[in-house]
């Protein structure tokens, strides 16, 4: 697979593929080595995640491949499907296997695949500093020899090792040729092997594209994807017939299935390597690690979800102390920038309507939404510095435990909390269940989860009224989100999805500090979707929303007897028992579903803001108690068109997104109505 570069404007580009298991470094590796050359997107016909840059040595580029995290280059996910499929197409001059120094045994199980399909390969031994610390000693050199591949140690987080892995990188994608690892599966599976191989070779398209012994191995795994992938080749019956007999007469043989046979083979040879390479030194004392004393208190029964609840608060607090003087400085400069450009283009003769266009319109409608940046990029920082750190996963498995004891899967706290982020790839995300019944409901209660879309509503709101304990409030709002999940997911599970939930066995990472550039590269990845939206969605909407407010002609802007008004006034009897039957709130509320920033951006439109700040209006027209009651609305109501299109692509059936965008409407009218007149009757304004 070896020499596949190609000369781009007189500079060979090579192709660099990381693989490697979650939670192995493989991400930090990835950003050490791009820095801020990289870029996201999906990969072809999937909706896995494709994360792409690229970095220069030697006078060459190096385009680098991040694959999904795998355990396995099976068919029992789409992200092993999407890495297999990536190394046998499209062929990278050289896979980087990153593995996991601390837990090399487990991770030499993609190693043995990757080497057993023919893949060049360089293996990272990753985290090398960590398995120092616990004594765990590994033969690099004896490791490189019985794989036959360059071994080299590397700490991603240090940027340590990165010169030595590029030049073993030039010197494995320059080389000849590449010799497959051989593992013997024991007399009787390899007898079987070679039949299906020697059909193998007689089809020159199959050879072309695969290694013959590592297809006659997937074949007799039974690898649903790689028998798809060979059904239309001409010798496809004679190896059904050979695989079918092969494996009937194996199982026969062992008692035990074909693919558990090859699996435990591969694991002995595995075994052997390691008790080669590796040895462990370690007291007593150590075998409790600095991570095995956190945990102890973190996911301790009692102690875990109160601990959870606490870093899910500082999170808030430290975005808005932070945050809100950030954010104040930029809705000053939005101000004068209004004026400013008022009084330019005034000066210069545009009619007034052109200046409405720009000053009301997109200048104040944007800049009501980009006012919120700092509070948003710090939101992510501060999820960012969780994640890397090791605590997110930790919160998965405590609520897991919590969510088991209600009847949900306990993966679906996972999607739950990506939906923070985003609801579409906290939709996406529930994928990892295998139970349709706990997918569906995992897919119906994301979009109760505030993502990020809201907290411009949010802020405003607060901002206006419970500006002392804004954290708090917030906090209130994303806690609300997550019981209301819980609680509908419970009604769903009973009534609508009955049936016995599965266990999972969840891997936790070893605790490790979190690096200030992979942080800042994860705020910045989910942070700059929040601008790109500012400047396009958000845009559109708001000149769709001047418009509507500046028509028919002759009206006062934006006033109730525009098209926006009359529309608003229509639908805002609605919401009168929920404390804001205004027209205002009811357009806003309905622009919200094309994205929820735009709630605030339509609010800036009609309530024309310039130099008093939208805030300031909200806090003379609105009360606490109805701006509360507003936020939950947003909370819960309709999902965004783009989660609704998630909802539909992974349901496949328009019936369940209809019902989601229908129970998600009920219910958040019937949450904002039951906390204003609760609030109402407890003497609250």
């Amino acid at each position: 697979m070896a020499n596949n570069s190609v000369i781009n404007n007189g500079v060979r580009e090579y192709v660099l593929a990381l693989a490697g298991n979650p939670n192995s470094g493989k991400t930090s590796l990835f950003n050490s080595l791009t820095g801020a050359r990289q870029h996201v997107g999906n990969w072809p016909g999937v909706t896995v995640e494709k994360k792409e840059g690229s970095y220069v040595a030697d006078g060459n580029t190096i385009r680098v491949i991040d694959l999904p995290g795998t355990y396995s280059l099976g068919a029992l996910s789409e992200d092993e499907a999407v890495a297999r499929e990536y190394i046998i197409n499209e062929k990278p001059d050289v896979v980087v296997n990153i593995v996991d120094s601390t837990n090399i045994e487990r991770n030499m199980y993609l190693t043995a695949q990757l080497l057993e399909m023919g893949a060049n390969v360089v293996v990272a031994l990753n985290m090398f500093d960590e398995a120092k610390a616990r004594n765990i000693e590994i033969d690099i050199n004896g490791l490189s020899t019985l794989l036959g591949v360059p071994v080299l140690a590397t700490i991603a987080t240090k940027s340590q090792g990165l010169d030595e892995l590029t030049e073993l990188f030039f010197q494995a994608a320059r080389k000849e040729s590449n010799k497959p690892l051989i593992i013997n599966y024991g007399k009787e599976v390899e007898e079987a092997i070679k039949k299906l191989q020697e059909e193998i070779n007689k089809e020159d398209a199959l050879i072309e594209r695969y290694n013959a012994r590592w297809l006659a191995v997937k074949l007799l795994e039974g690898d649903a994807g790689i028998i798809n992938n060979v059904r239309n080749c001409g010798i496809y019956d004679k190896l059904e017939k050979i695989r079918s007999e092969s494996v009937r007469k194996l199982e026969s043989l062992w008692g035990d299935d074909i693919e558990a046979v090859i699996a435990e083979k591969r694991y002995g040879f595995i075994k052997g390597i390691v008790k080669e390479t590796v040895k462990r030194q370690m007291s007593a004392e150590e075998k409790l690690t600095v991570t095995d004393k956190i945990d102890l208190v973190v996911t301790n029964r009692f102690l875990g979800i109160p601990i959870f609840l606490l870093a899910v608060w500082g999170v808030f607090q430290f975005t808005f102390t932070l945050g809100n003087p950030l954010a104040d400085l930029i809705e000053a400069f939005f101000g004068w920038f209004g004026e400013f450009v008022r009084g330019g283009i005034q000066s210069a003769g545009a009619p007034e309507l052109v200046v409405s266009l720009i000053v009301d319109g997109i200048i104040g409608g944007v800049g009501s939404v980009i006012v919120f940046m700092p509070n948003i990029f710090l939101l992510f920082f501060a999820i960012s510095l969780l994640e890397d750190s090791g605590y997110m996963a930790r919160a998965a498995y405590i609520m897991d435990r919590f969510m088991h004891t209600l009847g949900l899967h306990g993966k679906s706290f996972i999607p739950m909390i990506v939906g923070f982020g985003c609801n579409v790839p906290g939709v996406l995300a529930t994928r990892t269940l295998e139970n349709k019944r706990d997918r569906l409901v995992s897919i119906l209660i994301n979009p109760l989860m505030s993502c990020s879309a809201r907290l411009p509503v949010y802020i405003v709101f607060t901002g206006a009224f419970f500006s002392a304990n804004q954290g708090i409030v917030i906090f209130s709002l994303y806690l609300l989100g997550i019981v209301l999940a819980i609680g509908v997911g419970v009604i769903f599970k009973k009534l609508v999805f009955k049936g016995e939930t599965s266990h999972f066995v969840m891997e936790l990472p070893p605790y490790r500090l979190p690096t200030l550039k992979s942080t800042f590269i994860h705020m910045w990845d989910r942070g700059s979707d929040f601008i790109v939206k500012a400047g396009t969605i958000i845009v559109a909407v708001v000149v769709l929303v001047w418009v509507l407010s500046s028509l028919p002609a002759g009206v006062e802007y934006a006033s109730r007897e525009s098209f926006l008004g009359q529309l608003g006034a229509f639908i805002s009897p609605i919401f009168k028992p929920a404390g804001f039957g205004n027209w205002e709130a009811a357009v806003a509320l309905l622009f919200g579903v094309v994205a929820k920033e735009v709630v605030v951006g339509t609010l800036g439109v009609v309530y024309g803001v310039q130099d008093e700040g939208l805030q300031s209006v909200i806090a003379k027209m609105w009360t606490p108690l109805t701006a509360y009651s507003f936020m939950v609305m947003t909370l819960i109501y309709i999902p965004c068109v783009a989660t609704i299109g998630a909802i539909k692509r992974e349901t496949n059936s328009w019936a369940w997104t209809f019902f989601a965008i229908g129970y998600s409407l009920v219910l958040g009218w019937v949450m904002s109505v039951l906390v204003y007149q609760i609030g109402s009757l407890l003497g609250f304004s």
